[in-house]
């Protein structure tokens, strides 16, 4: 689509990110990690200083993300779930690509398709 008037760029890829890369972005510190299961190379973004993580589609307020697309698991999002969602604060804020906010605290008392 385009723009009259607005000239697009490309813009280069100079580097991937990977799990464990932290990012610095207006001075705070953003983890990255790896959360495959509803698709192979989602990730979350975890900013410790707001207590918050960007989730996508791993998991949802009492639900989780479909894993029934192609490169989708079950158990390999539900590992993905308990050692990456579940091992940040309690407090952490969960904000996912549909829905409600939620907790880790929340989903770990009662999430029905992962249990903590």
């Amino acid at each position: 689509m385009r723009f009259p008037g607005l000239e697009l760029l490309p813009v280069p890829i100079d580097h991937w990110i990977k799990a464990g890369d932290t990012l610095d972005l207006l001075g705070d510190q953003l983890e990255i990690r790896h959360v495959p299961g509803h698709c192979p190379g989602n990730i979350l973004v975890y900013v410790a200083s707001a207590q918050a993580a960007i989730v996508g589609d791993v998991i949802f307020a009492g639900s989780v993300g479909r894993y029934d697309l192609p490169g989708g698991d079950f158990s390999v999002l539900e590992q993905s779930i308990k050692t990456q969602v579940y091992t940040l604060p309690d407090a952490t804020v969960i904000y996912p690509g549909h829905g409600p906010n939620t907790s880790v605290a929340e989903e770990k008392g009662g999430n029905p398709f992962v249990r903590a």
